[in-house]
């Protein structure tokens, strides 16, 4: 029973090309409300095992657009290459950002609200590599492989589908691992961890990379998916935002929740609210948001998990955590 909602997300997922493959307008939604579920992914993975709220998901976004568009048509680099360096580019310049570990809470998240308007800066004043404002344009859609043509809407929508769910993966792996142990062990207290020899630091700095990682992965798919690129768009703030508030709702504390938040919120942005509110649509997302918060504040998959009568107090199980971390 605990995985029925994972089978029925897949279930739902499947169907979807079979009911709507022909209508463009809905698979275009779904493909991007899949790129916001993915970098909500990242997003819950850092704030969930890293325990560190971040507000510049953009820059790791924004990088690995560039960085794999860049590459495949400058450097004639193949696209499924260019989007894994896009990926690595992401991981490559959060290490820029290993300096604001050294924060937490507000400050860390503003710390890297201010390297996402750095990098957008860069990318508009480089106009010799990027095009600057005017935009960059000539660069490779996604390729035809094994006769399926991914840069179709329904070949995107199951690359993408792919992806979410390899990396939902990555994340339950990590929970799983003895790395995941020492995290929660960290979110617990991290004072407690560093007593029975835990680098909290250097376990941060990982998941800010793999966290990085995997937003610069689906900010080089999109790249490639809409080929078209311009740094307004690649950094804009949505891709901070719009992820922060689909975890939120769905759940960050789970995997699944991330999810399934985004694509409802995101769907719900652009069928419902932009219909009821056509300037300022994200208003009403605030008071969604707002609502979820006060009547289920683990979010959406938190009223069907819930916490247990028989639950350890927070110190308690701080000491088991730190143990099993030792």
């Amino acid at each position: 029973m605990r995985n029925l909602p994972a089978f029925a997300m897949l279930a739902i997922a499947v169907a979807i090309p079979f009911v709507f493959g022909d209508n463009s307008y809905v698979m275009g939604l779904m493909v991007s409300g899949l790129i916001v579920a993915g970098v909500a992914l990242a997003w819950a993975l850092l704030g969930n095992l890293g325990g560190m709220v971040s507000f510049g998901h953009a820059a790791f976004f924004g990088v690995g657009a560039y960085t794999s568009a860049l590459l495949s048509a400058k450097a004639g680099l193949p696209v499924p290459l260019s989007i894994l360096a896009g990926a690595a580019g992401a991981a490559l310049c959060s290490i820029v950002m290993l300096p604001a570990l050294r924060l937490s809470g507000p400050y860390f998240a503003l710390a890297i609200l201010a390297y996402a308007h750095i990098f957008k800066i860069l990318a508009t004043e480089a106009t010799s590599i990027t095009g600057g404002s005017a935009g960059f344009s000539r660069f490779p859609v996604l390729p035809t492989i094994a006769g399926i043509d991914f840069s179709s809407r329904i070949g995107s929508y199951c690359l993408l589908v792919a992806l979410v769910a390899a990396c939902a993966l990555v994340y339950l792996a990590v929970k799983r691992s003895h790395v995941g142990t020492a995290l929660r062990a960290m979110a617990e207290s991290e004072d407690a961890t560093r007593v029975v020899g835990v680098n909290a630091t250097l376990l941060k700095a990982w998941m800010l990379l793999l966290s990085a990682f995997i937003t610069g992965l689906f900010g080089a798919m999109n790249a490639h998916i809409i080929n078209f690129l311009e740094p307004d768009y690649a950094f804009s703030g949505n891709w901070s935002i719009l992820p922060i508030i689909a975890a939120i709702f769905g759940g960050y504390r789970t995997i699944l929740g991330p999810v399934a938040g985004a694509v409802l919120i995101y769907l719900f942005d652009q069928v419902v609210a932009k219909e009821l509110l056509p300037v300022g649509h994200q208003i009403i997302l605030g008071i969604l948001l707002a609502g979820m918060i006060l009547v289920a504040p683990n979010g959406l998959f938190g009223l069907f998990g819930g916490k247990s009568r028989h639950a350890k107090p927070r110190h308690a199980k701080s000491r088991e955590a730190a143990d099993a971390a030792a």
